[in-house]
């Protein structure tokens, strides 16, 4: 039997497809008539995979979260109680690859950040966070809003650049309204090592002050 011209669809096909349009373009351009056209496919195809919209958008999205590194959290074999000692490296190096996956795919986080659902990469993202925490000494309540806030400083510096907001046009800052801002246009043209040097400062400042937090705790029994 001689191959079919067109790979056969899968959903791993289909979200590759599906991320790569909103990577490209956008994510309102994302309908099953685009989809099915860059898949040289018929539109009620998709159907077989994915019930609806939603559902695809959903498994794009956990394809995003999946490239994001967990392994820091593992615990270490025979090496009881090195949570309490390692938690604030584990949680700088899976912020960095936490946010160098949203980073490389901007177009999907504002869907990212509603939240994990049922989405099965974001859950176990949430369930490694807050073990690691809790099995460092931090109490359930605080390990909770702990993990809240590193995704919600991890996800808003994804969003969008800082440092390309600030038009190049050196006419905009005029001294006389804008007496601080006369090297503001030299931004955009530094929107790497600018907004690369915002996460990592905001990234210490946050874990330098759950450091002496975390010291101010109750022994644990």
């Amino acid at each position: 039997m001689a191959r079919p011209r067109t790979p056969l669809l899968s959903r791993e096909r289909i979200v590759a497809a599906a991320l790569r349009l909103i990577d490209e373009e956008g994510l309102d351009t994302l309908s099953t008539r685009r989809l099915a056209t860059e898949l040289s496919v018929s539109g009620p195809s998709l159907y077989n995979h994915f019930a609806t919209k939603d559902e695809l958008l959903d498994a794009v999205v956990d394809s995003v979260i999946g490239e994001v590194d967990l392994s820091m959290f593992a615990a270490v074999e025979g090496e009881a109680g090195a949570g309490g000692t390692r938690w604030p490296e584990a949680l700088r190096e899976w912020a960095r690859s936490y946010r160098a996956a949203l980073a490389a795919h901007p177009n999907i986080v504002p869907v990212l950040a509603q939240g994990p659902g049922r989405r099965p990469n974001a859950l176990r993202l949430a369930d490694a966070v807050f073990g690691h925490l809790v099995e460092a000494g931090w109490p359930r309540g605080q390990a909770t809003r702990i993990g809240a806030l590193m995704r919600y400083f991890v996800t808003g510096s994804a969003l969008a650049s800082f440092a390309a907001g600030f038009p190049a046009d050196a006419e905009v800052y005029d001294a006389a309204d804008y007496p601080h801002l006369g090297e503001a246009h030299r931004l955009a043209g530094h929107r790497g090592s600018v907004d690369e040097g915002a996460f990592e400062t905001g990234l210490e400042a946050l874990l330098d002050g759950l450091a002496l937090r975390f010291a101010r705790l109750p022994a644990r029994p």
